[in-house]
């Protein structure tokens, strides 16, 4: 068995372990940024199927070189308007939508012969200046706003909480986004998905309702290696 294997499988446990029962889908995606196509190959080979990508032209030459594999890609970075049709051409999802321009540059972007892009809607979750995403209190007021932009399917909302070894300030941010899903969902606009948790906290998102973890380090190693 490979590393990278081997590691899916540590973590897939771990998965099932934080689910405590639930029956709720999780799904895995790994976080290939500066991981070779190589690496992205053996990982797809080991049962994974959704990737992603912070770096747009990384992300492209790697799209490209693994064209014969049937992977999901989500672009998890922070989405600039000059480089939104070269993802929205790319990518079959995108996490980082913080703002209406955002999502109009995307659909612009989409081709007519693809399917809508699943679109998820970042939340400044940990109340840090040197993160994205709308206040809590914005995100149904975008909600609104993107559910309505053609080419897109607002799938639901992204958050990543501080980087502190406090469990209990996570699970009270990741709790807040949770929080923030459920009332967009009672104003009407369907949402089935709460992207939120990474190598060292999706325990405690998934405990919080997480339906997808974005997971680098714990299945790659360090990046570049």
């Amino acid at each position: 068995m490979s590393p990278i294997a081997a590691n899916l499988q540590a973590i897939r446990r771990r998965i099932s372990e934080a689910l405590q029962g639930d029956s709720r889908a999780v799904t895995l995606v790994a976080v290939a940024k500066s991981q070779p196509a190589e690496a992205v190959a053996r990982a797809f080979e080991a049962g994974l199927r959704d990737f992603g990508e912070s770096y747009v032209q990384e992300a492209l030459a790697k799209i490209a070189a693994l064209r014969g594999f049937a992977a999901r890609w989500h672009f998890i970075g922070h989405v600039q308007t000059n480089k939104a049709r070269d993802i929205a051409a790319a990518f079959d999802w995108v996490h980082g939508v913080d703002r209406l321009k955002v999502a109009e540059a995307l659909s612009r972007g989409r081709p007519e012969g693809r399917g809508p892009l699943d679109v998820c809607i970042q939340v400044n979750i940990s109340a840090e200046p040197t993160k994205g995403g709308v206040a809590p209190g914005e995100a149904l007021g975008l909600a609104r706003e993107v559910a309505r932009v053609p080419r897109l399917k607002l799938r639901g909302l992204m958050g990543m909480a501080s980087f502190t070894s406090d469990t209990a300030l996570r699970r009270s941010q990741f709790g807040a986004l949770a929080k923030a899903r459920q009332g967009i969902v009672a104003a009407g606009i369907p949402m089935d998905t709460l992207s939120m948790g990474m190598s060292d906290d999706f325990e405690a998102a998934i405990a919080e309702g997480s339906t997808m973890v974005r997971i680098g380090t714990a299945i790659f190693g360090e990046r570049g290696k």
